[in-house]
């Protein structure tokens, strides 16, 4: 049932401005202040929030790109250290001569991680990026062990579950879900929620870019029920909070009638069955 520790998170459903960086960070700073200011330690911002994502090539792009660490970054940091927040914040990486569209979680010590987005779509941005390489990763922080996947990534179990198998509280999941989309929200993050008893806090943007309508609907979902703790309408910048506890997310060995009803959704698990996830589809 947990401990009854919660806390407060928050997601910021805003409308990115696109190849506007200062105003897309000016924007950002003011979002985090008004969160912290409601009581939220953990603040989530849409995929490319700093940079938008219908370009139509690499090269119109890249004044977009920067390093991370690099200065957006340390801006966000410093306002973390005066809020004592942390945020996790989407936002196009360059890394020599590769290109990724990253998430930074960023707290009161400064970076704390960096996430690359696994799976591309064709789609935005993205048709020109490189995928990230490494395993999904989970974030040891004094408020929780949080995850990140980005957009995309949530149509792909293995992805939420390797982060639960590492001991994920909160996957955090900055989107830019266009039209036609509205099913993810609806279905897909609540089922990546309960299927591994973990909080999925799914934070949409809104707005027109370049003809391309983008759907809001931001969602953070219970870890045990999949149930919407709060979420954003299609059309409006809003900020959408949730109570949550993370301890109850570290409960995965569920008892409904001690002896006759009960279940683990990690070690229930048959891997040696599972082969076929593994082997790459043939082409074609």
């Amino acid at each position: 049932m947990g401990d009854g520790a919660t806390m407060k998170i928050a997601g910021v459903q805003m409308e990115p401005r696109l190849l506007d960086r200062e105003r897309n960070l000016q924007r950002c700073l003011d979002f985090a202040r008004t969160a912290a200011a409601e009581g939220a330690r953990l603040i989530i911002f849409p995929e490319c929030a700093l940079t938008g994502y219908v370009f139509h090539s690499l090269e119109e792009a890249l004044p977009a790109f920067e390093t991370i660490p690099g200065p957006s970054t340390e801006m966000i940091a410093g306002a973390c250290r005066e809020l004592n927040v942390y945020v996790v914040l989407g936002l196009l990486e360059v890394d020599g001569d590769r290109h990724y569209n990253a998430a930074a979680l960023i707290g009161p010590g400064g970076l704390a991680g960096t996430y690359r987005k696994v799976h591309l779509p064709y789609l935005g941005i993205d048709r020109f990026l490189d995928g990230g390489g490494s395993e999904p990763a989970v974030f040891d922080t004094e408020i929780a062990r949080i995850g990140i996947g980005i957009c995309y990534d949530a149509m792909f179990p293995e992805h939420a579950r390797v982060l639960a198998l590492q001991g994920a509280d909160i996957l955090a999941l900055p989107t830019n879900w266009p039209q036609r989309r509205e099913f993810i929200p609806e279905h897909v993050i609540p089922a990546r929620a309960v299927e591994n008893r973990i909080f999925v806090a799914a934070v949409n943007r809104v707005g027109r870019e370049r003809g391309a309508r983008f759907i809001g609907h931001s969602v953070i979902a219970h870890c045990a029920r999949g149930a919407a703790l709060a979420a954003g309408g299609p059309d409006e910048e809003t900020i959408i909070y949730a109570e949550i506890d993370p301890a109850l997310a570290r409960e995965k060995h569920v008892v409904i009638a001690p002896g006759e009803f009960e279940f683990d959704v990690l070690r229930d698990r048959r891997p040696g069955l599972y082969g076929a996830i593994t082997r790459p589809v043939p082409p074609g």
